[in-house]
């Protein structure tokens, strides 16, 4: 089969500022910019450029209601270190229901939409993927 994920689209009443977390979150490059909409590609060059799914932020009206169906999970090297960066940049920690000894953290982003910062992968783990 020739198909393949283009972009992950984003709903939002404001696609510049929810883009400006995002690309700073993620590092990645804004490669298309209106008021209707902003695309956010992995930086130039890297692995996941032409990979990876664009992140594509489209100006709604209504506002997010209820919890996300599908969510981003995010795997870094230093999982507290990164929730406070996160928590810097405009995420909040969310309660989803995922109980006190989760090995992830939820949280939003500045619109409420959910994401997890997951533990880091073990040495072994990192050796056997």
């Amino acid at each position: 089969m020739d198909l393949r994920i283009q972009c992950l689209c984003i709903d939002t009443s404001d696609p510049a500022r929810l883009a400006s977390f995002w690309q700073s979150a993620l590092g990645w490059r804004r490669t298309y910019e209106r008021d209707e909409e902003v695309v956010l590609e992995p930086p130039d060059g890297t692995p996941e450029d032409g990979v990876v799914p664009d992140f594509l932020f489209v100006r709604v009206p209504e506002d997010k209601l209820g919890k996300n169906r599908l969510h981003l999970d995010l795997r870094p090297q230093d999982q507290a270190a990164e929730v406070a960066r996160l928590e810097g940049l405009g995420a909040r920690r969310a309660d989803v229901g995922q109980g006190a000894d989760a090995s992830w953290v939820v949280m939003t982003d500045p619109d409420g939409n959910e994401f997890c910062v997951l533990r880091p992968l073990t040495p072994e783990q990192t050796a056997a993927g």
